[in-house]
């Protein structure tokens, strides 16, 4: 951890995406990253309390002081019933970062008597280290916040900045919600060859190693989705009878766009709420 030579880092919260960071926290100490931890949690995933005990992390203190960074890693219905004991650990100099969905900069702002704070938003593969994290921080954070904010967003995967917070609600409605797309495609994608003749076993098989083998390509090949597409699209051969419905002007991308607006909206409307 550079952004700091030593930071002090409270955790709150280390359900799936809290586990998932503090996790990869603990192995930059194992290679002989220095940080201290604090985490509060509880209900424990007793296989990461006891990683965390070994580890020399302070769970569930009862005196709290000021820490270097706070990362509030509940859901946002949990939000206020926590509020009051992350509070116990900001201080004038702390960063707060967040993953809370729809709970904005200015919110956390008022809440915590803060001018440094950073919003992110991961997503579901980030519990694996492949998802994408995207943040935006106040105008308050400086270069060394915005280093320290990557570094500790990078066991979740890969990190996006993102230049405005009203953006954060496309960013939701894409890398946020988009894994689910990508899971309703598999779905269909079955159920289509399932229709079609195969067992069903065997259609969610094809199906599923199909949608994830293509993920990985992408990834690494570097190839644009586009390229690659166009690489598996013989003229007047199968993929192509098949792009051309999913091309239509009824098709896949009219859909998505609609489903992304929609996903979209409601981030704001929940924002707003």
């Amino acid at each position: 951890m550079s952004g700091l030579e030593a930071p002090t880092i409270a955790l709150v919260g280390a359900g799936a995406m809290g586990g998932a960071l503090v996790r990869g926290w603990l192995q930059a100490v194992r290679k002989g990253g220095g940080l201290t931890l604090t985490v509060v949690e509880p209900n424990f995933d007793p296989e990461l309390e006891r990683e965390l005990e070994a580890a020399g992390a302070v769970l569930n203190p009862v005196a709290r002081g000021a820490v270097d960074v706070l990362v509030l890693a509940v859901k946002p219905q949990t939000f206020p019933s926590v509020i009051e004991a992350a509070r116990a650990l900001v201080g004038e100099q702390t960063l707060v970062m967040s993953v809370m969905a729809g709970v904005t900069l200015d919110k956390l702002c008022r809440e915590f008597n803060a001018q440094r704070v950073v919003r992110c938003v991961p997503n579901t593969p980030a519990r694996i280290g492949r998802g994408i994290t995207a943040y935006v921080m106040t105008q308050a954070c400086t270069p060394e916040d915005r280093e320290l904010t990557e570094q500790l967003l990078e066991p979740l995967g890969s990190v996006e900045p993102i230049a405005a917070e009203r953006l954060m609600d496309v960013v939701t409605a894409v890398s946020g919600s988009g894994p689910a797309y990508v899971f309703l495609l598999a779905e269909v994608l079955a159920a289509a060859a399932e229709q079609e003749g195969l067992d069903r076993e065997a259609a969610i098989r094809l199906a599923n190693r199909t949608v994830a083998g293509a993920g990985a390509l992408m990834l690494e090949t570097g190839d644009s989705a586009s390229t690659l597409r166009k690489q598996v699209t013989s003229p007047g051969g199968t993929t192509e009878a098949a792009l051309d419905v999913l091309g239509a002007g009824n098709g896949l991308g009219p859909l998505l766009r609609r489903a992304v607006a929609a996903a979209a909206q409601r981030s704001r409307d929940l924002g707003k709420a």
